[in-house]
């Protein structure tokens, strides 16, 4: 299968650098996450990739090739970008057949994408009379019709609804497991958990993590313990004696930060305090994402004080 790899990838717009020397390679056969604050160069990578800008400096290639030198490009690699690209007064089955006649993909793809995409019965509806969760999944039905080895998607779940979320991360998770290269950048952190095997996250325009979505997580969060008692004044008390770093909420349900529940629990036991609830809190991939960017952050809201 095909690979993306980015060799010193740099773009300036008026005398800043959108993209700075950028490195990185994409993988067959696992979804990478491609993540960043708003202005990091996310979606100017992706223009790069796709040959829709020219690099400063450094290269993008998939295969080995430019984008602009690949010969039927739609059925090597499949992307999505902004949802309203389509043509309002064209059919969605119109759009995707003419996509197909330029890249000489048969006709019957655009019926099979439709399908596969949920959009069957609405074919021949014109795209502006569609919903964008309905432009989103016509989209993502253009960027599959040349069933290409390489699949970039530009926040492939918005304007989904809970079912089409479902259904997105479903895709992604089979098309990985189908030996394709999947890259897709996305803001909703929980989701890009669920479906990401790897993670590239930027910050204005420069790389900071290229890892595995786990390894991320656990390298720069760590566990908490949660914890819940009748006397939980008791329990702070027990807890700063035994050098515990505790805080407590307004029900009196304390978090326990670098502990075990294991050792917790023994704890409690000896001194005879009682236990309501004992639990690990795993920590996710918004609390690891937001621990990185929090010095990457172009555009940031002032805190308001009350």
């Amino acid at each position: 299968m095909t690979s993306i790899d980015v060799r010193d990838l740099t773009k300036e717009h008026g005398g800043r650098r959108a993209v700075d020397r950028l490195t990185f390679g994409v993988r067959p056969g696992r979804v990478t996450g491609f993540l960043g604050p708003n202005g990091a160069g996310k979606s100017t990578t992706f223009r790069l990739v796709l040959g829709l800008d020219r690099p400063t400096a450094g290269s993008a290639t998939i295969g080995g090739l430019a984008y602009p030198r690949l010969s039927e490009p739609l059925r090597r690699v499949g992307a999505l970008l902004d949802a309203r690209a389509a043509h309002g007064s064209r059919t969605a089955r119109d759009h995707l057949l003419a996509l197909a006649a330029s890249n000489r993909i048969p006709a019957r793809r655009a019926d099979a994408v439709l399908e596969e995409t949920g959009l069957a019965a609405v074919a021949h509806r014109r795209v502006r009379t569609y919903s964008l969760g309905m432009r989103q999944r016509l989209g993502i039905a253009a960027a599959l019709l040349g069933d290409p080895e390489v699949v970039l998607l530009d926040e492939p779940a918005n304007g989904l609804d809970p079912e089409g979320i479902v259904w997105i991360r479903t895709l992604l998770r089979r098309l990985a497991a189908e030996g394709r290269t999947v890259l897709v950048s996305s803001h909703l952190m929980g989701e890009t958990a669920a479906f990401a095997d790897h993670l590239l996250i930027l910050g204005r325009g420069r790389l900071l993590a290229d890892t595995p979505v786990r390894e991320f997580i656990h390298a720069r969060v760590r566990p908490q313990v949660r914890v819940r008692t009748t006397d939980p004044a008791a329990l702070g008390d027990l807890l700063a004696r035994n050098g515990h770093d505790a805080s407590r909420d307004e029900e009196g349900t304390w978090t326990v930060r670098h502990a075990r529940v294991d050792d917790l629990g023994r704890m409690m036991a000896a001194a005879g305090v009682p236990v309501l609830e004992l639990a690990v809190q795993e920590p996710g991939l918004e609390e690891a994402y937001l621990d990185l960017t929090a010095a990457e952050t172009e555009f940031t809201a002032q805190h308001q004080e009350t």
